[in-house]
């Protein structure tokens, strides 16, 4: 089965309180692109974290004397550096003017990957969703409900990686799939059998779908159909590496 990847186009620029499930589906329904049986629709945070409110006015944040001296020694703001140490778990790297932290379950960025670009005003920032785990079953349950079809949802971010350039969009959320596929115990092309092979499932599927979203093309959502994966009640958090196993922590 060929695998095909299909902007959700239409839906509108999305607010504290609105009904992202339903736009969506009003999105999905005007394209009369619908939903198939086990497909899977991909959605970027920000609109996630909008439409739950975790949006903050950096106008509203009163820096710490720890976020003045931080950001005035690396031409920083010392608003957003305030706003990444409340949202902070832990503070990783706080030097040479990186601040790299985990936050949420674990997840592991600059700055508590609050996010500045695309915003309705230049004073507003977005922090991530609370639980994007339980924003993807919350979805998920909304979707099936009206489409009758048995679907899965990833949540997506973008995140650079300690050991290569550049960034990607990796999964912080997801319902109906699992996240992580185990070769292991397989045999590969030549008959040898295959050792320590987890595949990112969640991941590559959020990858894919951000090729298609771009980062200014107002484009929140992707549907992928004809995707093989397994379903199940995986969950994005599954696939955070353990602080013990971490090699750059």
């Amino acid at each position: 089965m060929v695998t095909v990847l299909v902007p959700i186009e239409g839906i509108p620029e999305v607010a504290e309180g609105d009904d992202l499930a339903e736009q969506i589906i009003e999105a999905l329904e005007s394209s009369r692109v619908g939903i198939n049986e086990n497909d899977v629709v991909v959605v970027c945070q920000k609109v996630v974290s909008k439409a739950e409110g975790r949006v903050v006015r950096l106008s509203d944040v009163e820096p710490s004397e720890r976020a003045l001296e931080f950001a005035g020694s690396h031409d920083k703001d010392p608003r957003l550096v305030e706003l990444a140490l409340k949202e902070a778990r832990e503070v990783l790297r706080m030097r040479d003017g990186h601040l790299i932290t985990a936050t949420g379950p674990g997840w592991v960025g600059a700055n508590s990957a609050i996010d500045r670009s695309n915003q309705a005003g230049d004073d507003e920032v977005t922090l991530l969703p609370e639980d994007a785990d339980r924003s993807a079953a919350s979805l998920r349950d909304s979707l099936m409900a009206h489409f009758g079809q048995q679907l899965a949802v990833v949540v997506s971010d973008t995140f650079g990686r300690p050991w290569r350039l550049g960034q990607i969009d990796l999964a912080i959320g997801a319902a109906g799939i699992e996240v992580l596929r185990d070769l292991g115990g397989g045999l590969d092309r030549g008959g040898r059998p295959l050792e320590h092979t987890v595949v990112a499932v969640a991941d590559q599927l959020a990858g894919a779908a951000g090729m298609v979203m771009g980062k200014a093309d107002g484009l929140p959502a992707v549907l992928v159909r004809g995707f093989s994966y397994q379903p199940g009640k995986g969950r994005a958090r599954d696939m955070i590496r353990p602080p013990e196993d971490d090699l750059f922590r």
